[in-house]
């Protein structure tokens, strides 16, 4: 039987998680003004994140995970109040917008102009999220290692 810190694939951030995400915060604050940019953004990412329903709350923990590890480079901070990331000239590359904001049927894992996903004369920069499955994270992993290339 999984232990009370254990994730399963709808749980949201465990114990671990959270705890290991408030310490690179404050390493990033004593690394002085951009480190403490970066963790105030981190921060907020996490503070809108802890708002949303569990529905929600479920699908933007992992796609703060996946972004993250896919692309470490980028910088989280919110955007309208939602989870986004942004590039090294703070430009938001990608951004999740939870369907409780707009009483919106799905959650969107949304792409803006900083990301590189261009293909000819036109190509998908949103992508509807219902659900969380390693067919999902991969998809995520292969749009946000592309987005930041």
């Amino acid at each position: 039987m999984p232990t009370k810190n254990a994730m399963t694939e709808s749980d949201g951030f465990s114990v671990e998680e959270r705890a290991a995400m408030k310490s690179r915060a404050a390493e990033l604050r004593a690394e002085g003004k951009k480190g403490a940019k970066k963790a105030d953004g981190l921060q907020a990412v996490l503070d809108s994140i802890a708002k949303m329903t569990p529905e929600d709350r479920a699908l933007a923990e992992r796609v703060h995970v996946t972004v993250t590890a896919a692309a470490p480079e980028l910088s989280p901070k919110t955007w309208y109040g939602m989870p986004a990331y942004a590039n090294a000239d703070d430009k938001i590359v990608v951004a999740f917008k939870n369907s409780g904001k707009f009483n919106s049927r799905y959650s969107t894992l949304e792409f803006q102009d900083a990301a590189k996903l261009d293909d000819g004369d036109s190509w998908p920069v949103s992508y509807a999220l219902q659900k969380w499955s390693p067919a999902v994270e991969q998809k995520v992993t292969e749009l946000v290692k592309a987005a930041v290339s």
